[in-house]
């Protein structure tokens, strides 16, 4: 599904906050109950240390609330809540109503989800419902992927981190935000990458690692499209972080010079839902964001899902 967005209503990112466990898991801590070592892991991976702890909602709350303080906006302005995550909580009920009451909120509240493209299908859902009528939108991706990791499992074990990170999208009479959206699911390819319960996480690399190159190109090739650009214009790519070496593979047959690219991926690991809003708010605070910057994002996830979109920063 693609499509850009509605000229005469705009989404704008106007808020945005990160939360990240304290506990830190580094590559030496791995190697002492696993078969490999931080040379391994950061040459395949790029993966130096990941965050590990918390609950889904305490992250998501954290990451929620503060981006409801960079917004300057009260919990009674918000008209939605969007989480995308993998790890919810608890099977019933959704964990976003549990993150509504502890913020404060008075506004429907979902859960969905996309795995690690999760992100980016958040935005076109927070868009869709601005066109409806909607004035401001708060999506979180948040995941305890901890949880569902095999730590014997060295394959496995390595690449996944905790975390979320949040952003509020408001409505706008002004051009910009988001400019345009690619999203895309294969269920014949479920079986690459999943987790059945109770049970923890089973992946088959190699073929993740092609699949999600191209699925990362495609996304990437639509959302420019239809947002009458090309990579060229745009100036910054911030993709899922899953992998370095899919990051810059994928960068690299799309034409995106590596300073243009946004990686965490190396004190953070693979956060699925969380990564690419943990990645877009340290460009943020890294000041490497600017008004008018086009910012491409990219994912792609277990299912498989693949989302690209194309944001235009306002001031």
């Amino acid at each position: 599904m693609t499509a850009p967005a509605t000229p005469s209503r705009y989404s704008h990112v106007t808020g945005w906050g990160l939360a990240l466990p304290e506990k830190i898991v580094t590559n030496d801590d791995l190697s002492k109950t696993l078969d490999t070592s931080d040379a391994w892991i950061t040459e395949r991976t790029g993966i130096k240390e990941r965050r590990i702890g918390g609950t889904t909602k305490d992250l998501a709350v954290e990451a929620g609330s503060k981006a409801l303080q960079v917004a300057g906006l009260s919990p009674s302005d918000i008209d939605l809540l969007l989480l995308a995550t993998t790890t919810p909580d608890k099977t019933i009920p959704a964990t976003s109503c549990a993150v509504q009451e502890a913020l404060g909120l008075a506004c429907p509240a979902l859960d969905f989800n996309a795995a690690c493209s999760g992100f980016v299908y958040g935005l076109a859902l927070a868009h869709g419902q601005i066109l409806a009528g909607a004035n401001r939108v708060l999506l979180v991706g948040a995941e305890t992927l901890s949880r569902f990791v095999d730590w014997q499992d060295r394959t496995t074990a390595v690449l996944f981190g905790d975390g979320a990170g949040a952003v509020v999208l408001e409505a706008s009479d002004q051009p910009g935000g988001l400019r345009s959206w690619s999203l895309a699911a294969d269920g014949s390819l479920e079986h690459l990458l999943l987790c059945d319960l109770p049970g923890t996480i089973v992946m088959k690399g190699r073929e993740v690692f092609r699949k999600a190159v191209a699925a990362m190109m495609a996304a990437s090739q639509e959302a420019l499209e239809r947002a009458g650009i090309t990579i060229d214009d745009i100036n910054l790519l911030i993709p899922h972080q899953a992998n370095t070496r899919i990051i810059s593979t994928a960068a690299q047959r799309m034409g995106a010079p590596p300073e243009k690219v946004v990686e965490v991926l190396s004190w953070t690991g693979n956060t699925s839902s969380a990564s690419i809003p943990t990645a877009l708010v340290d460009a943020i605070e890294q000041g490497r964001v600017k008004p008018g910057d086009l910012l491409l994002l990219v994912g792609f996830g277990a299912g498989m899902t693949s989302a690209g979109a194309v944001l235009e920063w306002g001031s």
